[in-house]
């Protein structure tokens, strides 16, 4: 599999939980998908964008929420700037424990709840031209400051101007009608902020995700994926999710669906190699779940993807 993939980044930077680039783009963008939150926000130009919403047009104004670990790709309607905010999972669940703290036992209760009240994974936040225009500022300091990796000594800087960018943009998310699951009630009084529990990406769940990018085109189980882990099938499952939002199945469903994106845009192969290719045998299921990972069917998306030059990943 890995001689059909394109090549990943050797870039090496030094760590922060939040960073900023500004880029500008005239080609299709590969759909590809980060481990991180993102916030997209688009300072010039448009572009027709496909995730997990459909295919929606975006121009100034716009703002694009995605989750960890969720596909999205565009095409340039010309050329289109953007600014992108990069954050850590794990930093957003500490910002949303410390917000609620009254409301939160732990910082579990605080993930539980960005899933539970953020539940969508991929949206497009309309906030207006006049407040893109507010933002402007903190997002070239942002990504200057996040030009060589934030610095231990501008920490609080950048984190300064993203809590000003969130100010202005989280009002406008689209959220779930209940805003407290039962482990949440204002009720229950909150242990000491020192006390909360911090789990680290458990290594089970770790070895599932390589072992799933090492062979996307076999017929994987969950039982299958747990005896390799030495886990039950329902422990697999609760690590997983934790660790990488998704069930592994669908997390496999994520990496096909990018697989097959790249083979549609660099190879002229009938889509239903392409989909036997990836791992699965049957091309109408292979285009149902390509338009719900992408948000195009696999014929549109060739088809945008081989106008003008090839697609390249963002950075």
């Amino acid at each position: 599999m890995s001689a059909h993939m394109p090549a990943l980044s050797t870039d090496v930077r030094e760590f922060a939980p939040v960073t900023a680039h500004t880029r500008t783009d005239h080609a299709p963008i590969a759909p590809i998908a980060f481990d991180c939150v993102k916030f997209i926000v688009v300072r010039a130009g448009s572009a027709r964008l496909f995730s997990e919403f459909g295919s929606r047009h975006v121009n100034v104004g716009d703002v694009i929420v995605l989750a960890a670990n969720t596909l999205c790709g565009a095409e340039p309607e010309g050329w289109i700037t953007t600014t992108t905010l990069y954050l850590d999972r794990d930093y957003v669940i500490d910002l949303v424990f410390w917000q609620y703290a009254t409301h939160f036992n732990d910082r579990l209760d605080a993930s539980s709840f960005l899933d539970e009240y953020y539940a969508e994974p991929a949206q497009i936040v309309r906030i207006g031209e006049r407040r893109t225009g507010l933002l402007m500022p903190w997002l070239d300091e942002l990504a200057a400051l996040s030009l060589d990796g934030v610095r231990a000594e501008r920490f609080y800087r950048a984190q300064s101007l993203l809590s000003a960018i969130l100010d202005v943009v989280v009002p406008y998310l689209s959220a779930t009608e209940q805003r407290m699951t039962e482990t949440q009630r204002s009720a229950v009084l909150p242990t000491a902020p020192r006390h909360r529990s911090f789990r680290p990406l458990r290594p089970e769940a770790r070895e599932v995700a390589a072992l799933l990018r090492s062979d996307l085109s076999r017929r994987w189980s969950v039982s299958d994926l747990a005896d390799a882990v030495h886990l039950s099938s329902s422990q697999l499952r609760r690590v997983f999710v934790e660790g990488f939002g998704k069930s592994p199945i669908a997390y496999l469903t994520m990496l096909r669906a990018e697989w097959m994106a790249y083979l549609l845009r660099t190879t002229d192969h009938p889509i239903s190699t392409v989909a036997i290719t990836v791992g699965w045998g049957d091309p109408d299921f292979a285009a149902r779940q390509f338009r719900r990972s992408v948000g195009v069917s696999p014929s549109e998306y060739r088809r945008i993807s081989h106008k003008g030059t090839p697609a390249r990943n963002p950075e």
